[in-house]
Formats: C-alpha cells, sequence, structure tokens
C-alpha cells in the first residue's frame, strides 16, 4: 500500500489549517492513523492527540495556545504588590524612590520589578521630551557651592489675589527652602535672599537664577543706563558683591540649565498644589511650611536613596 502523503495545493495559512489538513483524513476515515503517522513530522502520538482533541471540541481543539507558565515560583507577593501600587497612587513617586521607602519599611524589592508593577497597572506617566544638549557648570559635591533660585506662580488665586513662591535648592543636598510673597519685585527678592543665608545650614559661595527684572537687569537696564559700559548693577548682585558671593546667570531661553529648581516646582505642582486648595494666605503660608520640611525629610534618587537632611548630617 502506497503512503498517505497529504493533499498541499498551497501552503497553510495557520497552525489550524495545517493540523486540519494531517487530521481530516483519519477523521473521515479516509486513511489510518498508522499510515498518517509514517510520514507526520511530529510523531504518532502527537497526531494521536490532535484527532482526540478535535473529536472533543471540533476546530478549537487544534488551535494552539500557550505553554507560557500561568505563574512564577519567584513571582512578587500579591500584599506587596498592593503596597506598591497603593503607595504610587498616594505619593506619586518614581520606582526608585519607593524603593527607598520599601526599605526601610523592611520589605526588599528590586527598582525594575517596582517599574514593571507600576507599568502593568497602568500607572506610569507620559512626557513629551525634546532632548537638548545643553553646557551646565559643574557643581562641587559640597553643600553651599551653588544654590539655584526661581520663583513660582501659585497656581490659584486665593482670595482673588495672585501670590508667588520663592524657592531655594541646593545643587549638591537637595536641601531646600520656600517662602511665599504677594509680589515678585526687587525688594522680596533680597528679603528671601536674607532669609536663606540666615537659615540655609550651610555657607552659601554661590547662586544662579534666570534673567527675569526681579533678579538681575542684564538685558532691561543696561542699555537704558546712562553709562553703558558702566552699567548700574541690581540691587540682589550688589547685595552679593557685599557678601563676596558669585551670582550666575543661565543663558535667555533655556530654563533647564536652571533644572533643579524648575524640577522641584513641578514636584510642588504634582504633589502640593494639585491636591488642595487655601481660602486664605495664612492657611497658604502655613501649609507650604509643613510642605518644604516634609520635601528635605524626602529620599531623593540622586543622593542615592538619602533625604537632604540625611545628607547634610552625614557630609558634616
Amino acid at each position: 500500500m502506497a503512503k498517505y502523503r497529504p493533499m498541499c495545493t498551497k501552503l497553510s495559512n495557520n497552525a489550524l489549517e495545517e493540523r486540519l489538513r494531517w487530521v481530516m483524513p483519519i477523521v473521515e476515515k479516509k486513511t489510518k492513523l498508522k499510515d498518517v503517522a509514517e510520514v507526520f513530522y511530529g510523531g504518532k502520538r502527537t497526531l494521536e492527540r490532535w484527532v482526540s482533541d478535535y473529536k472533543k471540541y471540533g476546530n478549537k481543539g487544534l488551535i494552539p495556545e500557550s505553554t507560557r507558565p500561568k505563574s512564577h515560583p519567584n513571582e512578587t507577593p500579591i500584599r506587596e504588590k498592593e503596597s506598591i501600587i497603593e503607595m504610587r497612587n498616594k505619593t506619586k513617586l518614581c520606582a526608585q524612590k519607593l524603593n527607598y521607602k520599601l526599605k526601610k519599611e523592611g520589605l526588599v524589592i528590586g527598582t525594575r520589578t517596582i517599574g514593571k508593577i507600576i507599568k502593568q497597572e497602568g500607572l506610569v506617566r507620559k512626557y513629551r521630551i525634546r532632548k537638548l544638549k545643553y553646557k551646565y557648570i559643574k557643581v562641587l559635591p559640597t553643600p553651599g557651592e551653588l544654590v539655584e533660585i526661581d520663583i513660582k506662580y501659585v497656581p490659584d488665586l486665593v482670595n482673588n489675589k495672585r501670590y508667588y513662591q520663592y524657592t531655594a535648592i541646593d545643587c549638591a543636598s537637595r536641601w531646600r527652602y520656600l517662602k511665599i510673597y504677594d509680589n515678585m519685585g526687587n525688594g522680596d527678592t533680597i528679603d528671601f535672599f536674607r532669609t536663606i543665608l540666615n537659615i540655609a545650614p550651610f555657607k552659601i559661595r554661590a547662586i544662579k537664577t534666570d534673567n527675569g527684572a526681579c533678579f538681575t537687569n542684564r538685558y532691561v537696564g543696561y542699555l537704558k543706563s546712562a553709562d553703558p559700559v558702566n552699567p548700574r548693577l541690581h540691587s540682589l548682585d550688589l547685595e552679593c558683591q557685599k557678601l563676596n558671593i558669585i551670582h550666575y546667570l543661565i543663558d535667555p531661553g533655556k530654563p533647564a540649565q536652571n533644572g533643579k529648581v524648575e524640577r522641584s516646582h513641578r514636584t510642588d505642582q504634582e504633589m502640593f498644589y494639585d491636591r488642595q486648595k487655601f481660602e486664605t494666605v495664612l492657611e497658604l503660608k502655613r501649609a507650604i511650611r509643613k510642605w518644604n520640611k516634609y520635601y528635605n525629610d524626602l529620599e531623593h534618587c540622586a543622593l542615592n536613596g538619602m533625604t537632604p537632611n540625611e545628607f547634610l548630617v552625614n557630609y558634616s
């Protein structure tokens, strides 16, 4: 008797069609299973299983199913996953910072594992990032070597009045100080500058600001001066000269050069202003002091999991 060869006029489009070509002649009793098994590439036992599955479930029984295991012996326990999801929803912290906090609670989970759990739950933030190359000032890892100063508008009006948040952040320790003002004139800037000089737990050697009129008159006052070669200096520059403090300015239109204070402002928006509203300025000032204290006790990726206060204690 001649060996069985399946009728093939064209290649199979999918696995189901391929399996039906081998199984149907046996089911329809056009040939015997043992004859087909002699030329079948998968062996007799596989052919028997296909025929059995077809008789029980029809075409559905021949559709290949994933052999991937439904669980893993090293899978993160469900309680730990729930702790990560709950902490993420509550704090909005990144995977690395969640890792730092969980370690302090005695729960050791890898940063990549935490990141995968956050991604699976759809808790990942999406940003449009435009990569630009800037020349940055090289900062020595010494507290007070460079302090970035900037101003953030308080997002919502308080009693129908606009308020402003002055921010100073140390580039080495990420220690930060915030203060609310009802204006952003030169007098407010000098008051804030003197305040951080008195309250900072380190000696400030240099500051960096943008080119706003409250920080410099380089782009708005020099050309209008009676003597452009020896222009009238801004009050902040005069104050820095008295104290022998260097005042750096970023390039116009490049806020990324003041990146640390800008990043902290985004944290303020997401973790402070977006979560509460204020009816009075006293309530706002009281809340900003509590938030500033919390921020200085918050773990930072740039500090390898230490808080700004911990960094200053260990540095000294």
